[in-house]
């Protein structure tokens, strides 16, 4: 391994780092973002109004999607059998925003946090394509790792 660098073999070579010798344990990621909506906006998301449709339906598929694919989108992540992803919304009316938070599981020899944050991310970049032609200035903030469990590394929970 090239100076402490896990995905670099000794010669400075790019590769994928060996999990076979790691004991399978029980994983769980959340990531939270928050994705800011313009008053009206967030009203006709709400009354299903928006030209393209069920907004926060397409957007949960869209992010399981995606976490389920995380290794084919980011190099020297490994697919992973993932058991379980969750996509949850919380819309706060007084913020003119919609809370976003992905929740992925799985029994395996490496963490889901990449599949979490990829999950959430396309969620949130979903409801900003469903809600472009109404308003295009749509702000995702603040995507971020707020809970992990399993491996050797234990439980991370933000404050």
């Amino acid at each position: 391994m090239a100076d402490g660098f896990s995905h670099m073999d000794d010669d400075g070579n790019a590769r994928m780092v060996d999990v076979s010798a790691k004991n399978d344990s029980q994983r769980t990621a959340i990531v939270r973002c928050t994705v800011r909506l313009a008053p009206e906006t967030l009203r006709l998301l709400k009354e299903d109004a928006l030209p393209k449709g069920d907004v926060l339906t397409t957007a949960k598929i869209a992010g399981i999607q995606a976490a389920k694919r995380t290794a084919d989108l980011i190099p020297m992540c490994h697919p992973l059998p993932i058991s379980y992803v969750d996509v949850r919304f919380t819309v706060l009316d007084e913020a003119s925003a919609i809370d976003l938070e992905c929740e992925v599981r799985t029994t395996y020899k490496t963490g889901v946090e990449m599949e979490a944050l990829v999950g959430c991310q396309i969620a949130a970049a979903t409801i900003y394509d469903m809600c472009k032609a109404v308003q295009k200035d749509v702000v995702i903030d603040g995507a971020r790792l707020v809970f992990k469990s399993g491996g050797k590394s234990g439980t991370f929970r933000a404050e």
